[in-house]
């Protein structure tokens, strides 16, 4: 009988390195192991894992609660991939920092990238990837507020917004901890035949309406009838429209009912108006826009639909709880301007 087919990861593991998100990994890639086991057998294709320092050297697993799991993936010979983490640090400058010490561990990836290997990053890892200089002309999934230094820092890697997980070649990157499951389903996507990624998905995945079914035949309810699409079209219209006009004639055209018979339906299945659920879309942008931009509140009024922003001030009260001044000094994700300076 042939051995299983492996696919070896190494963990680069530096001081700062979130050990919580490695274990989240690893987790991940046992949990990948058994599906293939239970679908497959003994022949099944395994994942392996193993820690290593900035020189690609193996580190040893010692003994502790995390010893079991740390052991289980461990392999011999060459890794296939490395896989980079984020890094624990509360802003730019500290990041930059923490790059520039371990030239080693960029030098290694860059001999990874040259001998084929793939490269995997969650994060803000993606700048020891990228400064291993073998990524320019990649592309790069990255959170948002990580997005404007890494651009001054890596002008040659191209930022792909609105993707948690982008694959370009060996460049495997993942923007935010919780898109980890998704890059080991791109990863095996790859190595592993098309079945077993989808039962590997079919695990990881949120499936709101599997859940839903599951839960309904434990309470032992009937199958539901299919309904008519006029309230999902009508949120979809009111998606594209949050900027604009309300109208209710616009809205059930679009749903392709009469005014009262949406009205009706958003009723029974929302308990509220089309109205009120546009509002409610509205704050949900004015929400993100006092967390991430310098804009002021007639702008952002503005932007969100509404021409007034004494009627903004109003409705967004009612709906958060907080004004939208005070929602931005308590939520407000952006640290003191001092230490985002760029150098000139």
């Amino acid at each position: 009988m042939p051995p299983p087919r492996l696919l070896g990861i190494d963990f680069p593991v530096l001081p700062t390195t979130a050990m919580g998100h490695v274990l989240h990994a690893i987790e991940l890639l046992r949990a990948a192991n058994l599906i293939a086991r239970l679908r497959v057998g003994r022949t099944a294709p395994r994942l392996g894992w193993r820690l290593c320092d900035a020189q690609g050297q193996s580190m040893p697993v010692t003994q502790g609660p995390c010893q079991p799991m740390l052991s289980e993936g461990v392999f011999e010979g060459p890794p296939q991939a490395q896989w980079v983490l984020s890094q624990h640090t509360a802003d730019v400058p500290t990041l930059r920092q923490t790059v520039a010490r371990h030239g080693a561990l960029r030098r290694h990836l860059a001999v990874a990238i040259d001998q084929g290997q793939r490269v995997l990053t969650l994060g803000n890892g993606a700048w020891l990837a990228a400064g291993s200089g073998r990524l320019s002309g990649h592309r790069v999934a990255l959170p948002w507020y990580w997005a404007a230094a890494f651009h001054r820092d890596h002008p040659d890697v191209a930022i792909v917004a609105g993707t948690e997980v982008c694959v370009d070649g060996p460049w495997f990157s993942a923007a935010l901890p919780q898109d980890t499951g998704e890059l080991v389903l791109a990863l095996v996507a790859q190595c592993w035949d098309h079945h077993l990624h989808a039962a590997l998905a079919s695990v990881l995945r949120p499936d709101a309406a599997r859940q839903k079914a599951a839960q309904e035949a434990l309470q032992g309810q009937p199958l539901p009838t299919t309904r008519d699409s006029a309230l999902a079209r009508a949120i979809e219209h009111l998606e594209k429209q949050v900027d604009q006009p309300y109208a209710l004639a616009a809205v059930a055209r679009a749903a392709a009912v009469s005014p009262r018979t949406l009205l009706r339906h958003f009723q029974e299945a929302l308990g509220h108006s089309p109205l009120d659920h546009l509002h409610r879309l509205r704050c949900e942008r004015a929400r993100l826009l006092l967390e991430i931009t310098l804009e002021g509140i007639p702008a952002i009024a503005q932007a969100c639909g509404y021409a007034d922003p004494a009627a903004f001030r109003r409705i967004f009260t009612r709906h958060v709880g907080l004004t939208p001044q005070a929602y931005r000094e308590r939520h407000t994700l952006r640290a003191p301007r001092q230490r985002w300076r760029v150098p000139v």
